[in-house]
């Protein structure tokens, strides 16, 4: 029985030696993969003598920029045929010396149609025109300056006004229409689209040229 019992003894003081040594091994293999485990079995304050990863940065936190797009070359819309009992696109123009004015009638029309219920395409200025006022001196030939007046336009574009609509508008149109200021209606053209834009004659000479 004793030799039993120490035979049984001897055996498990080995298979305990030899769990040991295992688990030893493994945990060296652990620790050279992951060494930070080593450390949260420690008390010591490791952190300090680790340098800060991102502590500080903020870029990360902000949205990407978007690339901008570069704006397509504006073109000109179909212009929309009249039918027998509508215009198709209508020009509404103001023109007049002071720009107060014709500021404020063309905010007129824009609100007006609004209320009546006609669509507005779009509302844009023209280009501003200058006019010189020369005078001849009473003894000479020559020509001076007098005066240069600026022409300011606005126009207020519709589409789909009623032929039973458009002289009851027109009408309201010229009772409330200001002093010095001219009032004109017509079909929108190709040329009313070109008149947007400034003529540069010395571009349009290098292109020809490069043409």
């Amino acid at each position: 029985m004793n030799n039993l019992f120490t035979k049984l003894h001897f055996s498990v003081t080995h298979h305990s030696r030899v769990l040991v040594q295992a688990a030893s091994v493994l945990r060296a293999s652990v620790l050279k993969q992951h060494p930070l485990l080593g450390t949260l079995s420690t008390n010591e304050r490791q952190y300090r003598s680790m340098p800060t990863h991102g502590i500080g940065r903020y870029k990360y936190l902000l949205p990407k920029d978007v690339p901008k797009k570069k704006k397509d070359k504006l073109q000109m819309k179909k212009i929309k045929p009249g039918t027998e009992t509508e215009y198709g696109v209508v020009n509404v123009t103001v023109s007049g010396y002071d720009m107060t004015l014709v500021e404020h009638y063309s905010q007129y029309i824009h609100n007006l149609c609004n209320r009546l219920k006609i669509k507005v395409d779009e509302s844009y200025a023209l280009p501003t025109k200058s006019t010189e006022i020369m005078i001849m001196q009473e003894q000479g030939t020559k020509m001076y300056v007098d005066a240069v007046l600026k022409t300011h336009e606005r126009v207020v574009q519709l589409s789909g006004l009623s032929a039973t609509m458009c002289p009851v508008f027109m009408e309201v149109l010229l009772k409330n229409q200001p002093e010095g200021i001219q009032l004109s209606l017509k079909e929108h053209t190709e040329a009313d689209y070109q008149s947007r834009f400034k003529a540069r004659p010395e571009l349009e000479g290098l292109i020809a040229q490069m043409g």
